[in-house]
């Protein structure tokens, strides 16, 4: 009941397609669940990078967030992260944009514009910050072995 071993070699090497097979299948589902989505991810990040505009309010890769003030060149932007404070950064650096300013408009537009924003007011919006309330400090009152304690 033994094979001969001319049969079995010419059996293994029949197929070289079909063995090539699952390694063709790893690799379309390779392509469609990370490969494609990745390049999607950068082709919009490179889209973001590129809309950046003087106003926007970004977050850098190192978790600084600021308000463009200037756009330097192609790689390079002004940030203002605090009140007079400026720092450069690198473009490509810049992880995501917070808010985005409006484009400038062209002359034809503003007339347009200035009759909607009369009719329509502006929604004012401005951050302020709860101040904590301020507590007394507890009164003690002495005990019967002269020690005190809180109420």
């Amino acid at each position: 009941m033994l094979i001969s071993p001319a049969y079995a070699q010419a059996a293994g090497g029949g197929d070289f397609v079909v063995s090539l097979l699952p390694l063709v299948l790893i690799f379309v589902v390779f392509y469609f669940l990370l490969i494609r989505p990745q390049q999607k991810k950068v082709k919009a990040h490179k889209e973001m990078l590129s809309n950046i505009r003087r106003g926007d309010r970004v977050v850098t890769n190192g978790g600084i967030i600021g308000s463009v003030t200037r756009v330097n060149d192609d790689n390079e932007l002004t940030l203002e992260i605090a009140e007079g404070v400026r720092v450069r950064a690198v473009r490509a650096m810049v992880a995501d944009v917070l808010a985005k300013t409006e484009p400038a408009k062209a002359a034809s537009d503003d007339d347009e514009d200035e009759e909607a924003s009369a009719e329509a007011p502006r929604k004012r919006t401005s951050r302020s910050r709860a101040k904590p309330a301020e507590t007394k400090p507890a009164e003690t009152k002495p005990t019967e072995t002269g020690s005190t304690e809180a109420p």
